[in-house]
Formats: structure tokens, sequence, C-alpha cells
């Protein structure tokens, strides 16, 4: 079939491309923290006032050179648009759904909650780590920073300092202590 009579998708719902660590449990809020509230506006933001407008210059600059059916920068052009689109499309759901909790205000709780920097001690090597819970578009675990879904952090979800958790990781059922919480 000839490529000029199919429709290239236009992605509908962008959810259903994103990774199952991005998604959000049907039915939940969109939890994030200031610091990741602000990431993200600032990419949509570069996004629209300086990467879009370019590609629509480009694409214009490569239309005006004539035939567009074997024009790299106009095919291309076009290709990234939508892939920049796309991404606008998904930003402005999350930051329209965002539920921002500044972890500042919640000093002085001693129970681990969403925003919480929580050390945790392995019962099993002993070995001491500190995790931040965050929102799943803010997770990055080289960073210390876990999504408030990941099973580590459902684990830790109302703990206090002393407790003893349990929970399934890829390597098995692991037993942490949590020795101290933050709201940083």
């Amino acid at each position: 079939m000839n490529k000029a009579f199919v429709k290239e998708s236009e992605g509908g719902d962008d959810d259903e491309e994103l990774s199952p660590t991005l998604r959000l449990p049907p039915g939940s809020k969109n939890y994030m923290t200031r610091r990741g509230y602000n990431v993200l506006r600032e990419e949509l933001d570069n996004l629209v006032r300086v990467e879009r407008p370019k590609m629509v210059e480009t694409v214009a600059w490569a239309a005006s050179n004539g035939d567009r059916s074997e024009n790299g920068d106009y095919i291309y052009g076009k290709k990234r648009l939508r892939e920049i689109d796309r991404r606008i499309r998904f930003l402005i759901k999350r930051i329209e759904s965002a539920d921002v909790v500044d972890p500042e205000r919640q000093q002085g709780i001693d129970q681990v909650f969403f925003g919480a920097t929580v050390t945790i001690t392995d019962l099993d090597g002993g070995n001491e780590q500190r995790w931040q819970i965050v929102g799943v578009d803010e997770a990055d675990a080289s960073a210390g920073r876990i999504s408030w879904i990941s099973p580590l952090a459902r684990a830790l979800l109302k703990a206090r300092e002393g407790d003893v958790v349990r929970f399934m990781s890829p390597a098995g059922m692991r037993e942490l202590e949590v020795a101290a919480i933050q709201y940083e």
C-alpha cells in the first residue's frame, strides 16, 4: 500500500505509551514534590517556547524547498513535531492533575508519608540506605528518590523509627529497619 494513504498514529492516549513504572494506579492522585512540579513546568515551558517554534521554523523552511516526499528535513521535522506535541500533551495532563506536597510542611511528623527521606538498615547485611519518597515523574533511584508506588515505598509508608518492615524485592523477601525519618 502506498504510504500516502496510511495515517500515522497520533498517539491518542499518552498514558498507554508509558512504561508501567510511570503509570499512576487507577483512581489515585498524582502526588509530587514542589521540586518535581517545577522540573515538569520548566520542561513544558522549554518545549512550548523554544523547541517547538524552532522545529516549526525548520519544517516551514524544508517545505519551501519543494518535493516533500523525499525531503529528509521535512519528514524528520514533522515526526519530531509530533513527538514534541505528544510530550506537551502529557506534561499538561500531569501538571493539571498534580497534587503538590511540600515535605517541609510535614516537619514533626514521626511516621513515613509522601516526601519523607527515610534512612533504612538492611537486617540481613546491615548496610544503610537513604531514600526520599517522591512522585512517579520524579523518581530516580541513582539520586536516592523512589516513587511512592514502588514496593519499597509502599512497605515504608506509615512506619515509624525503629519499625521493621518487610517487602518483596526482586532478590526475594527483605526485612528493613527504619533508622531515621526526615522531611526536607
